[in-house]
């Protein structure tokens, strides 16, 4: 089969691969299937008004420009967001050529996959607060002008140039101290279909995207005639954004003839798994707690740091009531995350796990050897047992079963928690945590009799009753056995590779997932390695917080049917922040797909059954998160290097 030429460049801030791929593909690519019945017509999808007029409220938002302005430009955007970044000239251009005529409104939506886009936007509310809007908007342009490096020693000398207090900044940001301003904007955003960034509301009408010059002006000369129209009928120039949100829509305005699309699907089902506690666990918090929460952690996950402080905060609002059990999960993505483990381990041995915990995460970024054994000092342990500690690596073997427990448990990642046996994936914010922390302590709370009692056994007693109650659910989901995951193939699963290749990895992704576009050229790096020895086979497991991965899965699928999976795959994770259904037209048609045909599959949803078995297939198997592989039924978590892929791969053939 034809090498295709392809080429990486990674993108900075975000690390998508943007690129084409240059490898031999010896079979294993799946036929083209039997054409379908063209449909007599192209079938009609649905196209959002361009013209409609969208209801945004100013409320407390950030502003700049007049008040009595006849334009206000809504910007909709994420700090992380290179394209956001990308339009800021533009948008400065377009204030000089309209001077004194335009108002600017900001709105925040971070987007899940930009780890540093929600505490940026903290820091710049908290600019805000400390010195109004002039400061929100010095702190919003150095934000770009930073962006994407905007970690938290960035965004304090951020604050720093802007004029703003870094503590203040610092305790915003831990204390997540504007969640509920953040938060509302978001929601606003999804409710008007601007799910995006940057999305723009130029009086009312969107436009989306980093758009040239031009595109604005035109957006503004309209907006102009038509609020001068306003204004000659009688309306004050500083009612005239009043009077136009007063009759806009407050959900996406799609065209007549075509379907909107189809409703979110319901959230998966809550799992709970049965998570032992061992007597010498690092604990925080009473013994006799009704509620516990088991968290597997890893000291150099970014999203670890960030649920610290909010598991702190709960155990704040219940003092008597929350203990906190750590569990070790060092991801193999993450280098200096297994010695900081072994140095935890080692402080846990002389009883000062916690205090070495707080100074890993506080100093996240210094996690070498030698930083390790500063903290040491600075904590008063024995150093000759320190040392012989982690020389001896004393502790690899209780790590091994923290991470073969989370396995088991379905703990794929970081940080995950199980609140009584309930599990919860990521750095949810404290009102989430929260709600979940009350839920499950009234449930303890009304256990039957001596079941209820103060005790060291309440713990197990708790999550008994979890477990009982979701195996009485049809929800319920089993923690898969341990030994070798098996997984079902289907003869037509996209794969790479001889179907007789003695290694075979299974690669549950996510068109929109970060990650998976980092993973995709260690993939091909596999590839090149192994030729016929190792297959790849793709799952689909499209995340629900991705609004952007379903579709491209489904798209996928009809690309499938025309024999250009691969081809479509390669073109989804070279251009991931374009993914929407034109871009699936486009490049359908320069795929050189039978558009009809391809357009009728993604309309009927002819794939879905085969999205919905794969998503079925990784909750079995336990499969929480993308991207996942599984290697002849081992688990490997995450965006991991070549290396470690490789070092899987050696030892599956070396067992041949």
């Amino acid at each position: 089969m034809k090498r295709v030429s392809w080429i990486l460049a990674l993108v900075v801030g975000l690390a998508i691969g943007f690129f084409a791929r240059s490898s031999l593909f010896g079979g294993g690519r799946p036929p083209a299937l039997a054409p379908a019945p063209a449909p007599a017509a192209r079938p009609a999808r649905a196209q959002e008004d361009p013209k409609a007029i969208y209801r945004v409220p100013v409320d407390d938002s950030p502003t700049r420009g007049p008040a009595d302005a006849l334009v206000t430009i809504v910007e909709v955007s994420d700090f992380e967001c290179p394209f956001c970044k990308r339009v800021i000239p533009t948008l400065h251009a377009l204030d000089e050529a309209y001077p004194g005529k335009l108002r600017w409104v900001f709105k925040h939506n971070p987007l899940p996959f930009h780890p540093h886009a929600r505490p940026a936007a903290e820091a710049a509310e908290e600019a805000r607060a400390e010195g109004g809007p002039a400061r929100f908007w010095a702190m919003h342009d150095r934000l770009f002008e930073q962006s994407p490096a905007l970690d938290d020693a960035s965004l304090e000398r951020v604050a720093r140039d802007a004029g703003v207090d870094p503590a203040r900044v610092r305790a915003a940001v831990a204390d997540r101290a504007w969640e509920a301003r953040i938060q509302r904007d978001a929601a606003l955003a999804a409710s008007l279909g601007a799910s995006g960034t940057p999305s723009f509301f130029v009086n009312g009408r969107k436009l989306v995207g980093a758009q040239p010059l031009e595109a604005f002006k035109a957006a503004v000369d309209d907006a102009l005639q038509r609020a001068q129209a306003l204004v000659a009928a009688g309306t004050p120039p500083a009612r005239v954004y009043d009077a136009i949100a007063a009759s806009g829509a407050t959900s996406t305005v799609y065209l007549p003839g075509g379907e909107p699309p189809a409703a979110p699907r319901a959230p998966p089902p809550t799992p709970y798994r049965n998570v032992p506690v061992r007597a010498d666990d690092a604990v925080r918090g009473p013994a006799d707690a009704p509620l516990t929460v088991v968290l597997f952690s890893d000291f150099q996950c970014p999203f670890c740091a960030r649920v610290e402080p909010t598991l702190d905060q709960l155990q704040k609002a219940f003092p008597k009531e929350v203990r906190i059990v750590w569990r070790n999960l060092p991801l193999p993505m993450h280098p200096n995350a297994m010695p900081a483990a072994l140095a935890a381990e080692a402080a846990r041995q002389q009883g000062k796990f916690w205090p070495f915990h707080d100074l890993l995460f506080a100093n996240q970024q210094a996690l070498s050897p030698a930083d390790l054994e500063r903290d040491a000092r600075k904590l008063g342990l024995d150093l000759r047992r320190y040392q012989a500690a982690i020389g001896a690596r004393a502790s690899a073997d209780r790590i091994a079963d923290d991470g073969a427990l989370a396995r088991t448990v379905g703990a794929s990642g970081t940080p995950t928690m199980f609140f009584n046996c309930r599990q919860v994936v990521g750095a949810i914010p404290f009102e989430s945590m929260r709600a979940i922390a009350e839920e499950e302590l009234k449930k303890a709370r009304g256990l039957p009799g001596a079941a209820a009692r103060r005790d060291a056994g309440l713990y197990g007693r708790a999550c008994q009753a979890n477990l009982a109650l979701a195996a009485a659910g049809p929800t319920a989901a089993a923690a898969p056995a341990p030994g070798p995951l098996k997984v079902e193939l289907r003869p037509d699963d996209p794969s790479i590779g001889s179907p007789s290749a003695p290694v075979t990895i299974v690669l549950f992704s996510d068109f929109q997932c970060p990650y998976c576009g980092r993973l995709e050229p260690t993939l091909r790096q596999v590839e090149q390695a192994y030729g016929d020895k190792v297959r790849i086979v793709w799952k689909h497991k499209p995340l629900p917080f991705h609004p952007n991965a379903l579709p491209a899965a489904l798209a996928a699928e009809a690309a499938r049917e025309q024999g250009k999976f691969w081809q479509m795959h390669d073109r989804m994770f070279a251009a991931q922040q374009e993914l929407s259904p034109a871009a699936y037209d486009r490049w359908a048609g320069e795929l050189g797909l039978d558009l009809r045909r391809f357009d009728a599959a993604i309309a009927a949803g002819r794939g879905k059954g085969r999205i919905e078995a794969d998503e079925a297939q990784a909750a079995r198997l336990g499969v929480d998160g993308t991207p996942t592989m599984i290697v002849n039924g081992e688990l490997l978590v995450g965006a991991v290097p070549f290396e470690t892929v490789k070092g899987v791969v050696d030892r599956k053939l070396a067992a041949r």
